[in-house]
């Protein structure tokens, strides 16, 4: 089986130092879309390096090289083809602000292995620390199809009720033609996201939106237009990828404010009948 439970989960850490800097957060930002319109006063706020803040999910890329989706196929135990992997879900804590210089040390594991069936998900953990303690931990999901069946775990279930009543706010983003290809200048260099060949062969029509970046776009969104442009509140941001999105489409973004500290959101594609993309979402705040 090319994916050993055992041998992944007995794996010592992968240790790393990460550095980044106000050039990496600006790219990041550019690339879930920031800077429309250019001059707006909020908008510099995610371009502009003299009134620079930085959206927690650019955690996520942070460091160019740090692990993620790609790196967790390396990982002692694992051995599986690259077109037959989806990047399943996403949460990430957060438990300080991050700074728009910084240098870190990741240190990543498997943390868990679930056998579903039809497919194995590998949950990839990373922890990132600096000097002044951990700036956040960075929970990836991996899904790969047809390596399930092993008699294995299954592992919780991620489905929540559907939020109730119609939602306090909607917004829709659309996603640049050339989305995919900026945004995996920040680090993420899977073939999926920008050769037809190789999204062909995964069973696409062509190159698909990375899932982080969708994840990026809908957190801006919810710190713009419930958490008053304050990237500070936000606490954790989880996640399921619920579908694909197409480079030129238009995000539709529903958001419902619940009681207390939490936001539901559920993002759609617009243009092929609201199709989900992302489900299951809860943005934490202060």
């Amino acid at each position: 089986m090319p994916i050993d439970e055992a041998v992944a989960l007995a794996a010592e850490p992968r240790t790393g130092e990460i550095t980044w800097d106000h050039k990496d957060v600006q790219l990041y930002h550019l690339g879930i879309g920031a800077g429309l319109p250019a001059t707006d006063p909020d908008e510099l706020r995610y371009t502009l390096e003299s009134r620079l803040h930085v959206l927690p999910s650019f955690a996520t890329v942070a460091g160019a090289g740090s692990p993620g989706v790609i790196s967790g196929l390396s990982m002692p135990g694992v051995e599986v083809d690259l077109a037959r992997v989806l990047h399943g879900g996403q949460r990430l804590d957060i438990h300080r602000p991050l700074p728009v210089r910084g240098a870190a040390t990741a240190t990543s594991r498997i943390a868990a292995v679930y056998d579903k069936g039809k497919a194995a998900v590998l949950v990839l953990r990373t922890e990132v620390a600096d000097a002044d303690g951990p700036l956040w931990t960075n929970d990836a999901q991996i899904f790969v199809r047809g390596e399930g069946g092993w008699g294995g775990d299954r592992g919780p279930s991620t489905r929540l009720a559907p939020p109730l009543g119609e939602p306090d706010r909607t917004v829709e983003r659309a996603v640049r033609e050339d989305q995919a290809l900026l945004y995996r200048l920040s680090g993420d260099w899977n073939p999926l996201h920008a050769d037809p060949d190789f999204a062909k062969r995964a069973g696409f029509d062509r190159p698909i939106l990375h899932g982080l970046c969708t994840y990026g776009i809908t957190l801006k969104a919810v710190v713009d237009t419930l958490l008053g442009g304050d990237v500070g509140r936000v606490r954790s941001y989880s996640t399921r990828f619920a579908g694909v999105v197409y480079p030129g489409e238009t995000l539709r973004i529903r958001m419902w404010q619940g009681e207390g500290s939490a936001v539901r959101v559920a993002v759609s594609a617009v243009e092929r009948d609201d199709a989900p993309v992302l489900a299951d979402t809860i943005v934490q705040h202060s």
